[in-house]
């Protein structure tokens, strides 16, 4: 079965709604002609003006949206309701308050289940990091703190690394000190895309940003720079 996540550090229909690329490569990657895509915006309180804008981007395109909302949950089967999707988009947002509500409602192991079974999962900022054993995250106003995430994908993450200058020294700062594991760092709109856990792509909606992976080596952390394929070539 090959397994798919696809986690970008920011971008798509709610960051740049005028460059389709990082959400048109998300929809190629499945094997359907017309893919159904769900969108969870979790991490948002599930805002009807995210869902809005994910239905504007996504009704032009050959695919089925849809949503869950776990604020406004019209879903009774919720597993059933996942299992029936090709590809789950997760939108930004407060991680913490997001996966606290997944574990309530078992989403976590849904989730877990579906990616198992050859649904695609993809998302960016809380939707990036979620996937992996750690995030960056601003869940608690003011701070940045490391965060246990699902674990999917081994190591850590984290978004908007060109766009919100201080997680650059906070990020590089608890890999060092060992506070958070060796990962990745995404400038907004770089998407990294494992297959089977194993990183096979890194793409970009804009031509100019990166990726990097930081690594503690010999009590001296080490920054490899990855540059992604610009979906616009």
């Amino acid at each position: 079965m090959k397994k798919q996540i696809i986690a970008f550090g920011g971008g798509g229909f709610s960051m740049e709604p005028e460059n389709p690329l990082i959400d048109d490569y998300i929809l190629v990657q499945s094997d359907k002609a017309k893919p159904n895509i769900c969108f969870i915006g979790t991490a948002s309180g599930d805002a009807e003006s995210y869902s809005d804008r994910f239905y504007k981007c996504f009704n032009t395109k050959s695919c089925n949206p849809t949503h869950l909302s776990l604020f406004k949950g019209k879903t009774a089967d919720i597993e059933s309701f996942i299992l029936k999707q090709d590809i789950v988009y997760v939108g930004g947002g407060n991680t913490r308050n997001m996966l606290v509500l997944w574990k309530e409602w078992n989403l976590d192991k849904i989730l877990f289940n579906a990616y198992e079974k050859g649904t695609i999962l993809t998302g960016l900022s809380a939707g990036a990091i979620c996937w992996f054993e750690q995030g960056l995250t601003d869940s608690v106003p003011g701070q940045l703190n490391a965060l246990n995430c699902l674990g999917f994908l081994k190591g850590s993450n984290c978004p908007h690394f060109d766009g919100e200058a201080e997680r650059q020294e906070s990020f590089k700062s608890k890999i060092l000190s060992g506070e958070m594991k060796a990962g990745y760092a995404c400038d907004d709109g770089v998407g990294l895309h494992f297959i089977n856990e194993e990183l096979v792509k890194v793409v970009s909606s804009r031509s100019k940003a990166k990726a990097r992976f930081f690594s503690v080596k010999n009590n001296l952390l080490a920054e490899e720079i990855i540059n992604p394929f610009f979906l616009g070539e």
